[in-house]
Parts: structure tokens; sequence; C-alpha cells
């Protein structure tokens, strides 16, 4: 059997000033989405069981990365406008803390192990790490060029985090915070990631139109594959080994079958949708639309 994705319903969001959303994540055990609304300053909040607008956490100025700790219940949402994390209760949707963190802080990354989250800043290109209980930055590391996202390899014990330019991946161990190597990308501009269920695979997504697949181990080139513009947010299906990516120009979420490294399905979403949520759980994919509304789809198996 294949899967498709199939269009299930719109939710309206409250409306907010020109501009767009940015990264979203799903707290798994109630199916909540919270998105950074970055034009609003503003993280929204989703009932992925009733599928509605559930709330709006204000005071979020730019808001930019967002990432749930699963195991931890805990949302970090950055306020890039204010180089400030906010740690938000992913139940009560209320805001624990605020920490101060950089200038512009942006990708996030969570070592579940340490309880450590990586904060990823785009003014001073650095990588700060964080205790996020404590509120405090207990660690720095200078980066090679200006970041994009960042994810933690449970395999390798370390950040692994996107540089638009130079080309590369930037890997910063976990327990030391030191760089300690640089995988070369063929393609332009690396900025969505995401890893393959074992961790031995990176995806790439490249403002040049491409997704390059790298081996995490020894960070080489494994395979590339041509998509219809420059990407945005990506996340990989583990279930269904496909790949999900968002491209705002022309409005269409490329569906990359992560065995073969082709494009197998293209979804029409809305000219300057770029950013997406992905509840594993529940199979569905939240692309965030600049009308104001999110369009929910979910995996179904076709013959």
């Amino acid at each position: 059997m294949a899967s498709k994705l199939a269009l299930r319903q719109y939710i309206p969001l409250p409306p907010h000033p020109a501009g767009d959303f940015d990264h979203g994540d799903v707290y798994l055990q109630s199916g909540r989405v919270f998105v950074a609304n970055t034009a609003a300053g503003t993280v929204e909040v989703i009932d992925g069981e009733c599928l509605r607008h559930l709330t709006t956490i204000p005071d979020c100025p730019e808001a930019s990365g967002v990432l749930c700790a699963q195991e931890d219940a805990l949302i970090f949402a950055a306020a890039r406008g204010a180089g400030k994390l906010l740690v938000i209760d992913p139940t009560t949707n209320a805001v624990l803390r605020m920490v101060a963190v950089g200038s512009r802080p942006n990708g996030l990354a969570w070592d579940q192990s340490r309880k450590h989250l990586l904060v990823a800043d785009v003014q001073d290109n650095t990588a700060r790490l964080l205790d996020p209980q404590v509120g405090q930055v207990i660690a720095a590391a200078s980066l090679p060029g200006r970041p994009r996202w960042a994810v933690y390899s449970q395999k390798g014990d370390c950040f692994l985090v996107n540089m638009r330019e130079p080309a590369i991946v930037a890997v910063l161990s976990a327990s030391s915070f030191e760089l300690i190597s640089r995988f070369p990308v063929s393609g332009v501009g690396p900025h969505g990631l995401d890893l393959d269920q074992d961790g031995y695979r990176a995806f790439i997504a490249c403002d040049g139109g491409t997704v390059v697949l790298l081996d995490t181990s020894k960070g080489l080139e494994l395979a590339q594959v041509s998509i219809a513009g420059a990407p945005d947010a990506i996340w990989h299906n583990h279930r269904t080994g496909r790949l999900y990516v968002a491209i705002e120009d022309p409005g269409v979420i490329d569906i990359v079958n992560t065995a073969t490294m082709k494009v197998e399905e293209q979804i029409t979403t809305e000219a300057g949708a770029h950013t997406t949520a992905y509840d594993a759980r529940r199979q569905r994919l939240y692309v965030f639309l600049p009308s104001c509304r999110v369009a929910v789809y979910e995996e179904r198996e076709v013959e």
C-alpha cells in the first residue's frame, strides 16, 4: 500500500499583520500544535483533538524557532526580536520562564539525556547551550557562518547545525560543546534539517532547490534530489519513509521518498506557505498559510 497526503480541513487563525509564520512543533501526548507567529510576535496554539485554534501566547517578539521536549513536557520558543527564550508548559500554555540568550536566537535543538538546549543565534553566529530548568547559558561556541536549523543526533551524541554560507553542516560535541567537524554540502544555502529514524542519515534542504542526503558518521554525501524551489521546514516521517519539504514559491509541499530519493508526490498549499508542523503519532501535517489559517493533511493509504 502506498501513502498519500489528503487534506482534512482548514483551521482559521486570528488575523495578524502582514508577515509570516516560522517553525512549529507538536506536543504528541495531547496533539497540541505550537507555532511561531513572527508577524504578530506570538505563539499560536492549536487543539489537535478538536482541530481548532485554542489560544495565543503573547510577548514573543519576532517569534522564530519552536521546539517541543516531549519527555519533559516543555515547549521552547525563541523570541528573536528580544534575545530571549520562552519556556512554555504545553498543558496549561503558561510561560514558565523567560531566559536571556544572545541577541537574535533562532534555531533550536534538544539533548534529551542531558536536558540541554542548543540555541543558534543568527546575528552573532554563535551557538549557546542552555539549561532551561535553571534558566542559564552554560556554554557557547562560535559557528563558521550564519546558522539555520539544528538537530541533536543521539547516534553521534552531537548537534548538527546548518550553515547558510559556507554551505556546511557544523558538528558540535554535545558533551564538550566544541566544534568537532564540518560536513560540506553541495547544495546552495542549507536550510531545513532532519534525521532518519536511526540517525544514520541527515536530510539537508537547500535554498538552491535541492535536498541533499548525508551520512552522519562521516559527513559523506549519499544522494541529491531536485525540488520545486527554495525550501524551509522539513520533517521525516519514519513510518512511511517520506520527507515533507515546504516550498513557499510556488506554494507546495514536495514529498520525497527517502529510499529512492525521488519526489513521489506534490501538493499545492498557498503561495508564501513555507513552514509546517508534523504529528508523528496521528500522521498529520499542519501547513501554516499566509491567509491566517492552517491546512491539515493526513497520511492515508491508497492502492
